[in-house]
């Protein structure tokens, strides 16, 4: 996913973003309410990690500007505050989740992944696509029982064309949910990972389209 992660500490953010790329998300990262709001209107963002104390304006007063302008990103809001009056705020506000500090990594990834699934319509942890099998609570990925040795991003590619399969997916689209703003993405990135995929789905497992000029499909099996 394409996760935009808003938290004024710089060693937390840093923290939080190596522990979500290892899971092949994408994590771009702002300071405070101001930018967050210019970054999330023109990027394709799957979740919005928003901490409550920022600098400039509170977490509650950028969900409450995101959920004025009709944005529906899911939002899971983080607070060192642990009064229940500011959880049903956030919540009433329009946040999908609550997460106090200080918190495991592994429960943080784990409302990560659910709130992804439920964005994309399907709760289920386990996807799939013919004879592939995603399970996207633990990474592991197989073919009618084979196991498939993914890397970090091949994954990434291969469960942003499976939550669509049987749909085109645009090359731009691969890219914004794969890389965050701040990494270089050579020009025939997205064509290198879908390459390597397609030597491991072969020859039993759901074939990667080519759509030209437009992008890729998965065969919906």
């Amino acid at each position: 996913m394409r996760i935009l992660m808003i938290e004024d500490d710089a060693a937390l953010a840093r923290s939080i973003a190596a522990l979500l790329r290892a899971s092949g998300n994408a994590v771009d990262h702002v300071a405070t309410g101001a930018d967050a709001l210019a970054v999330v209107a023109g990027e394709p963002y799957a979740l919005v990690i928003l901490d409550v104390g920022l600098p400039d304006i509170d977490g509650f007063t950028v969900l409450a500007r995101l959920r004025a302008r009709g944005d529906r990103v899911p939002v899971l809001m983080l607070t060192a505050r642990d009064g229940l009056d500011d959880r049903v705020r956030g919540l009433d506000l329009g946040a999908d989740d609550y997460l106090r500090k200080p918190f495991e990594p592994e429960e943080l990834e784990a409302r990560v992944r659910a709130l992804g699934r439920r964005r994309g319509g399907d709760p289920h942890p386990v996807l799939c696509v013919g004879p592939l099998t995603l399970d996207r609570s633990t990474g592991g990925a197989d073919i009618a029982g084979r196991p498939l040795d993914l890397r970090r991003r091949e994954r990434a590619v291969l469960e942003a064309l499976a939550t669509r399969a049987g749909r085109v997916v645009s090359r731009d689209l691969l890219i914004g949910e794969v890389f965050g703003f701040d990494e270089p993405v050579g020009s025939n990135a997205i064509e290198v990972y879908v390459t390597r995929l397609r030597g491991k789905l072969a020859p039993d497992g759901p074939e990667i389209r080519t759509v030209r000029g437009v992008g890729y499909m998965l065969d919906g099996g």
